[in-house]
């Protein structure tokens, strides 16, 4: 207790807070349509292959909005820029609410829901922006535990749907989302850690082979979170004929998993290095979904298997995120946008394998399989990538050095060489 109060005290609290409320409920808001899928499909008899795009369908548009809304927050803050954001999700939820009567409107809401999955990178820049190295993968690990959002869709959404009907629920939703907009301007104060760059150095980290390591990382670990709590709904009842409450209950519990053992991620990296936690991170994922597949006739076994699973997944998270700092000390938040863009397709992957597994081959089995393998080549991937980062910008392991570390080796832009070379901002 004593050291978590020094960590608190390292950094600026409140800022904390309100950046793990804003991400909170923003999360809860992108995965609305999943939760809300088994209603959705039913009401317009949808197809495995339509309900599986269907979900996706938000974790795309949110992937591709991260890195735009990143680049906004270098130019007008990070707390300006969480206040814009709310605000267009409360103009989403409103359309969600008064205008939708067919699929079509759906996959149209899902494009504009989209918009609170953008919140990742901002959220954790700022949550984190005021704490020192050593302590940042703590803070991005309590901002990041907001995912716990998946919680507060897959458990509320549908009873209210079961009692005021499901386009009810995005009118609650849009009222409440002031309750985030409020903490934020009321507690929140912009860190100090920003550097004034140009746009070229704002997306250095795109050219650079660090940078594509980490999403296809993050493929895994936050692609394979968003996408299975999205759709975790829809399979836990159409595979076990659960009631549609059920279903969502069922969630919660992997998905509250997932958010609570983000902490526990960023705070063992902290200590063991987040390749080291990355590397067991993996190894479970990949057995965990190939174990789900093979368990679908137990619904007991498949529960606590997928609990397991994002038990890992949420350690992930939490892993790679205390490493970003590490690599772009000064450019967090762009960098956090752009792997978290790309790390968050891997969602939009996972719901439609799973759809076009059951329609054409009758079992989900196929689809977890398939993200089964990513996981290995991923796992792979970063056993060999982490030779030279423990040369370089890491301790052995993947902890922070307490020295300033050399530039990593890369080629293509000086930018972001110099940024990765200089001490955080304390």
């Amino acid at each position: 207790m004593a050291g978590f109060r020094t960590f608190l005290k390292s950094g600026h609290a409140p800022t904390l807070f309100a950046a793990f409320l804003y991400f909170d409920f923003c999360f809860a808001v992108w995965v609305l349509n999943g939760a809300m899928a088994p209603f959705i499909s039913e009401a317009y008899q949808l197809t495995a292959a339509q309900k599986g795009f269907m979900i996706s369908v938000p974790i795309l548009a949110g992937a591709l909005m991260r890195f735009p809304l990143g680049v906004l927050a270098q130019y007008i803050g990070r707390k300006n820029a969480a206040l814009v954001e709310m605000g267009m999700i409360v103009l989403a939820l409103a359309f969600g609410f008064f205008f939708i009567s067919s699929y079509s409107h759906v996959l149209a809401m899902g494009v504009l829901l989209g918009i609170a999955g953008a919140s990742f990178g901002v959220a954790l820049s700022l949550g984190s922006g005021w704490f020192p190295p050593k302590h940042k993968g703590l803070a991005m690990g309590i901002a990041g535990a907001g995912n716990s959002g998946t919680v507060l869709a897959v458990l509320f959404a549908p009873p209210l749907a079961m009692a005021y009907g499901w386009q009810a629920v995005y009118g609650i939703a849009a009222f409440f989302m002031l309750i985030p907009m409020v903490v934020m301007v009321v507690f929140a104060k912009e860190p100090p850690d920003v550097e004034h760059q140009t746009f070229r150095e704002h997306i250095a980290c795109l050219f650079e082979k660090d940078g594509w390591a980490f999403s296809l990382i993050y493929i895994i670990t936050f692609g394979g979170f968003i996408g299975l709590a999205s759709f975790l709904p829809t399979y836990f009842y159409d595979q076990f004929g659960v009631t549609k409450v059920q279903a969502g209950q069922l969630t919660m519990l992997s998905a509250l998993m997932g958010s609570a053992v983000r902490v526990v991620g960023g705070y063992i990296s902290d200590r063991i290095g987040g390749i080291n936690t990355l590397t067991g991170v993996l190894a479970v994922v990949a057995v965990t979904l190939v174990l789900c597949g093979a368990a679908g006739s137990s619904l007991t076994a498949t529960t606590l298997l997928f609990m397991l699973c994002f038990a890992a997944l949420g350690a992930g998270n939490g892993a790679l995120f205390q490493l970003v700092p590490l690599r772009w000390p000064l450019a967090t938040a762009v960098a956090g946008s752009m792997i978290g863009e790309i790390g968050a397709l891997g969602g939009g992957f996972l719901p439609n394998a799973m759809g076009l597994s059951k329609q054409y081959s009758g079992t989900y089995f196929w689809g977890f399989l398939a993200f089964a393998v990513l996981a290995i080549v991923m796992l792979a991937m970063l056993r060999l990538m982490q030779i030279r980062w423990t040369r370089t910008w890491a301790e052995k392991g993947g902890r922070a050095r307490h020295h300033a570390a050399p530039a990593p080796a890369q080629p293509a832009v000086t930018s972001a060489k110099t940024a990765a070379s200089k001490p955080a901002v304390r």
